[in-house]
């Protein structure tokens, strides 16, 4: 009889072998869909038994490094997992982990699913007014914290275990440090079912309150196969994904795909971005792939990318689109060419720019293995529109895809409807079968009757050496309905001002048709969430409201 384990394993060889054939890969490929499973017991226990190569390495801004392998990160797990459990960690009992990148928070994720508990991760940014939700609604019954964290959870009710870790606990916490102690072998409560809850994650909240996705110890786990094919990962790479912790790429890409790979996660920690320190440990440590988020690979390529001796064999982008000028000077400066992908908390990387298909400027790429992909026409709703929202067939329904938002009933049916999962992004796909990013949904906005993609605009924007970011949101306009409006953050040596405005302006008229044009203008920070992603809402809300602080293209003619 084949077990989960083996079962898992030719899945992932498969792809392995059809890294670099899209066409076999994606024709071939099925996924494996277990009656029981856990992979931290049947995949990260089996593969680091006697396995003394590096599976984390954390290097801190001070130089201080952590090493630990896959045989001493799974026997660390099961100290913690027996601890846990004495402190009544039971199966199913919900478990806020609010950590940096620090060890104990791998330990921790690995022990909470042999235990069979639920995991809600949490950014260590978080105020208690975000906890107190979490906590509530996430109906909370342990909480895992760094020791300088703790007075955050003073005015959060709830009769919860406390531990922290690092430092010295405050009264009624426990020290996480005692896992230690506990025995080193570790003894399951029973089979894990496969579709049992694993994670619970709270959505960035870009446009409105967060909604809480449910996921299983399949759909992030064996989901994530399809987010390794992408990166293009192989046993013994040295990985390095730029992500904090709390948020979902964190998982995708400092857990579930390079550790399904058998390669190293490699994590540089530092208090203020430095792109030359971190290259030269990229250098040092031998990073053969990296991951960042755009708002990391446009300050990258404010620095000096040359200083960066060996370049990684594999570099992605992922959580907005990456714009098209950066990819360009990257493929410059390194030789090798910056691949989108994408996808969401509720699934696994959708679509994806793999290794061994060819680019498409500006296009994310083609469907992952193991994601039916359709476009839904904006009025009728049905599939294989050549312009429409990002769509997965439910009757072939992935693994990486979510259970549904938990105590949400209705959005979970209105994300489901028809027999597709909406998405709420909008693509457009060519006769290749690329799929090129149009925006959110509720971003596109037309103006003068013509459909505008923010995305395109602030593409085009930063194609000026003056643009660090960008945002476009829809300004009203009393002959046009709505006109573009760019949010500008502007590069080092670059003064806001009527100067500034004008030759934006000028940039905007010679690279954008007409209809397109940015017409209105403002210099300034752009409102963020704290997983980096631009709140266009408040954007949106603020030029809806009129600015003094606005250019006009009319004042420059």
């Amino acid at each position: 009889m084949t077990t989960a384990t083996e079962t898992f394993r030719g899945a992932r060889d498969f792809l392995l072998e059809h890294r670099d054939d899209y066409a076999a890969a994606y024709a071939g490929f099925q996924w494996p869909r277990p009656e029981h499973f856990n992979w931290a017991l049947d995949w990260f226990d089996a593969i680091a038994e006697g396995n003394d190569r590096t599976a984390l390495h954390i290097v801190e801004e001070d130089g201080a490094e952590t090493k630990l392998s896959f045989a001493q990160l799974a026997e660390r797990s099961n100290r913690a997992a027996n601890w846990l459990r004495d402190r009544g960690v039971q199966p199913e009992d919900r478990v806020l982990v609010m950590l940096g990148n620090q060890a104990e928070l791998w330990e921790t994720a690995l022990a909470a699913m042999k235990l069979r508990a639920v995991v809600i991760p949490a950014t260590p940014l978080l105020g208690p007014a975000d906890l107190r939700d979490r906590v509530e609604r996430g109906r909370v019954k342990h909480v895992i914290a760094r020791a300088e964290d703790t007075a955050k959870f003073d005015d959060v009710p709830g009769a919860f275990t406390r531990i922290s870790v690092g430092g010295l606990p405050e009264e009624g916490w426990e020290p996480y440090e005692d896992v230690y102690a506990a025995p080193a072998g570790f003894v399951p409560h029973g089979p894990t079912l496969a579709d049992d809850p694993l994670m619970l994650y709270f959505t960035s909240g870009t446009t409105a309150r967060p909604k809480l996705v449910e996921h299983t110890h399949t759909s992030y786990p064996i989901g994530h196969l399809a987010t390794m094919y992408w990166i293009g990962l192989k046993p013994g790479d040295v990985h390095l994904n730029i992500s904090s912790p709390g948020w979902a790429k964190h998982a995708w890409s400092n857990l579930f795909a390079p550790w399904n790979a058998e390669a190293t996660v490699f994590i540089h920690n530092y208090t203020r971005f430095d792109a030359a320190r971190l290259m030269a440990e990229m250098d040092r440590v031998g990073v053969t792939s990296f991951c960042a988020p755009p708002t990391v690979w446009r300050m990258l390529i404010q620095a000096d990318l040359s200083r960066l001796a060996s370049p990684p064999r594999e570099v992605v982008a992922a959580g907005e689109p990456l714009n098209p000028e950066v990819i360009e000077q990257v493929r410059r400066a390194w030789g090798v060419s910056v691949r989108d992908g994408f996808g969401q908390t509720e699934t696994a990387v959708q679509v994806s720019n793999s290794p061994g298909q060819t680019l498409k400027t500006g296009s994310m790429g083609r469907p992952s293995p193991g994601f039916r992909v359709e476009l839904l026409d904006p009025v009728s709703g049905a599939p294989g529109a050549r312009e429409g929202e990002i769509a997965l067939d439910l009757s072939a329904r992935p693994v990486g895809l979510m259970t549904g938002y938990h105590g949400d009933a209705d959005r979970t049916a209105e994300a489901m409807a028809g027999g597709y999962y909406r998405t709420g992004d909008v693509a457009s796909r060519d006769e290749d079968g690329y799929l090129t990013y149009v925006g959110r949904s509720d971003d596109v906005f037309k103006a003068s009757d013509y459909k505008i993609s923010p995305f395109e605009l602030e593409s085009a924007l930063l194609e000026h050496e003056a643009v660090a970011e960008a945002a476009v949101v829809p300004a009203p306009d009393e002959v046009r309905l709505a006109v573009p409006k760019a949010y500008v953050v502007l590069a080092a040596g670059w003064e806001p001002g009527p100067d500034t405005a004008k030759v934006l302006f000028e940039h905007s008229r010679q690279v954008l048709a007409p209809y397109k044009r940015v017409r209105r203008l403002e210099f300034g920070e752009l409102p963020k969430t704290v997983s980096g992603k631009i709140r266009r809402v408040e954007l949106r809300e603020a030029t809806a409201g009129g600015s003094d602080a606005e250019y006009r293209e009319e004042d420059f003619r």
